[in-house]
């Protein structure tokens, strides 16, 4: 199974970004974590802050991957786009996020991503990455 992990923005600031929402934890360190937990999965990883660029990352691997695991940041509530891609690619695509989003402001309570994902995972920490990938494991396996 190959899958793509994709963090947008500010994401690359986890473990020195709001602790107290994000914990301590770097992605990196979390990924290499996630690699050797999951070492039969095929796992990549792609972080950006360009709207633009997560687009293209779909676009790249929606048509190839067995899934897509997709953390959108902030773009969840403002892209669009983003959500427009999710809906044009063949690969699935399960939305995450760290933090409950529906216990933090009122803008974060709307996703443009979440009408063309197969789940939505959020409010378990970094652990909502691992509930995605053995999602895709659940359904193929």
């Amino acid at each position: 199974m190959k899958l793509m992990i994709i963090n947008g923005p500010n994401l690359n600031l986890l473990g020195k970004r709001e602790p107290d929402v994000y914990g301590n934890q770097t992605f990196e360190d979390y990924f290499s974590k996630l690699k050797l937990r999951f070492a039969d999965v095929h796992l990549e990883y792609y972080q950006s802050n360009i709207e633009g660029e997560i687009i293209d990352k779909i676009q790249e691997v929606g048509f190839s991957y067995d899934g897509i695991v997709l953390n959108a940041a902030s773009y969840t509530h403002t892209s669009i786009g983003i959500g427009d891609a999710v809906k044009a690619v063949e690969t699935p695509v399960v939305e995450v996020h760290i933090s409950n989003t529906h216990k933090r402001e009122d803008f974060r309570h709307v996703s443009y991503i979440s009408s063309g994902a197969k789940g939505v995972i959020l409010g378990f920490g970094l652990q909502s990455y691992d509930l995605a990938i053995i999602s895709f494991l659940k359904n193929n396996g």
